[in-house]
């Protein structure tokens, strides 16, 4: 069952602390909680328990707010049940009307957060929390040519829109590697269906598990095995498996059931399978690609996803496509399969119009975006779309269009800092959940808390500002209309970014 939190939102002063004193409004973890729109959400959050029995159910505040501290911190669950139990603010954060110095969840509970807010909330929470964020620190609009009067609302802003890729916590995969896993998992599958009928039969199925496993080691310690010989350990290893397979349905023609086996072990009993008869296509068309191909035993929704970057050409994970303007960033769609981004540019303009009331002046995106139909459609809606146009290159170039193609590179760079944070600071190089749907709460709430670490920067800007008396900071020209003392809800106008 759940039950509203009536105490989601009452100010940090009344916060009880047993030793006195009160809580800063200025604290970060109090700004950032005076963004989010928790009681906004509750109500869609608490569809998760249809039913009036049970306990009652942690709070939305307080399962969204450990999730962003978890990500924000870039801590483990354990640790973050610890630094919110040590930490006022952070109990706070999630909705705490007193300190305490109990765990306010056990560990585990996480993830059960991050199967009930579905990436889908976390956007919703994500847009809302921006429009929030323009409101208190709106970006003062560029200085236009006047109209001809035909056009009632002009394009504004600037809309840039890339993919990435958020690899998973596996290791690389390779054919032999994974059919060793498979094989050592049918053995212990086997062990387990035995012992249930180990009274009615005294001969246990042959697995050869040892000289399986000399065989992989054969070739798998080499460091630069021939192709022959890496064909040849991936037929025996495909021969073992296939063995074992059989001897799994003759046990269970003998009485052993399947109900012996527990959630896990079954699912994995199916991935094994699937495995086994990619892996044996694979070899029997001596092909390196199969649609759907299972890279993780552990993880089999993982697909590989190529990207051509340095380095890595190929990545498995999740690929995202997301859009960015002032600075704040979206994920438009997160899919396992790889796919072609130009194909969401006009949903993620669309997607724009609706957030602003208005289409964006240009879209900075790269060469893949570029198509035609993209050209034609963006031409429609008085969208320039950045890059040289179709058809042979021109002789020679004047200088304000190398200028223009110039500037367009250097505003597409932004969402390309984006990721880059998300990678390096929140955790989108290694995510660490192992569900598919966990793993993309996990992605949408590092794009939330992006966002966060955005806007809390820009308000530090300000205070350098005001208090250092600079003017330009991080490109930013920043025109204070109040007092840093004064309320939070005062605007504050920044140029373009």
């Amino acid at each position: 069952m759940y039950r509203k939190a009536e105490l989601a939102s009452s100010p940090p002063s009344e916060f009880e602390l047993p030793f006195g004193g009160r809580l800063s409004s200025d604290n970060r973890w109090v700004k950032m909680a005076e963004l989010i729109p928790w009681s906004e959400f509750e109500a869609e959050y608490a569809q998760n328990f249809p039913t009036e029995k049970g306990a009652p159910a942690k709070s939305f505040r307080m399962a969204l707010g450990a999730l962003i501290i978890k990500e924000k911190l870039g801590i483990s669950d354990r640790e973050t049940v610890e630094q919110i139990r040590e930490n006022p603010y952070l109990q706070y954060f999630i909705g705490q009307s007193s300190y305490s110095n109990e765990l306010a969840f056990d560990p585990s509970l996480l993830v059960h957060f991050r199967q009930r807010i579905s990436p889908n909330l976390i956007n919703k929470v994500n847009e809302r929390m921006v429009e929030k964020m323009r409101s208190i620190t709106p970006i003062k609009p560029e200085k236009k040519k006047a109209s001809d009067g035909k056009n009632e609302s002009p394009n504004r802003g600037k809309l840039i829109v890339d993919a990435t890729c958020a690899p998973a916590d596996i290791s690389y995969p390779t054919d032999l590697g994974l059919l060793n896993g498979a094989r050592v998992h049918t053995e212990k599958i086997l062990d387990i269906l035995y012992k249930q009928i180990k009274e009615k039969t005294h001969k246990k199925p042959r697995t050869y598990r040892n000289l399986a496993r000399k065989d992989y080691l054969a070739v798998a310690k080499q460091r630069r095995s021939t192709r022959n010989k890496r064909r040849q350990a991936i037929k025996k290893q495909l021969q073992y498996i296939k063995r074992n397979l059989a001897h799994i349905e003759q046990l269970i023609d003998l009485g052993a059931t399947l109900e012996g086996l527990n959630k896990k072990q079954y699912k994995t009993l199916l991935v094994l399978t699937e495995v086994a008869r990619q892996q044996q296509w694979l070899f029997d068309n001596d092909k390196q690609s199969i649609e759907d191909r299972i890279v993780s035993l552990s993880q089999p929704h993982i697909r590989p996803i190529v990207r051509g970057k340095a380095g890595k050409s190929v990545e498995f994970g999740a690929k995202l496509s997301a859009s960015c303007f002032e600075g704040y960033v979206f994920l438009d769609r997160m899919s396992w399969d790889n796919f072609n981004e130009s194909g969401d540019l006009k949903a993620q303009v669309e997607a724009y119009y609706r957030f602003t009331g208005y289409y964006p002046e240009s879209v900075h995106a790269d060469r893949i975006y570029r198509t035609i139909s993209n050209r034609a459609w963006c031409k429609e809606r008085g969208i320039r779309l950045s890059g040289p146009p179709l058809g042979r290159p021109p002789a020679k170039v004047s200088k304000s269009k190398k200028k223009q193609a110039l500037e367009d590179e250097r505003i597409r760079n932004a969402i390309e800092g984006k990721f880059g944070q998300g990678k390096r600071r929140f955790g989108l190089n290694r995510v660490m959940a192992k569900l598919d749907n966990t793993s993309g709460t996990v992605i949408a709430i590092s794009f939330l808390v992006i966002n966060l670490a955005t806007w809390w920067r820009r308000l530090f800007c300000v205070f350098l500002c005001l208090f250092g008396k600079r003017t330009p900071v991080f490109g930013l020209k920043i025109i204070p209309t109040y007092k840093w003392g004064d309320s939070i809800q005062k605007k504050l106008i920044f140029n373009s970014v």
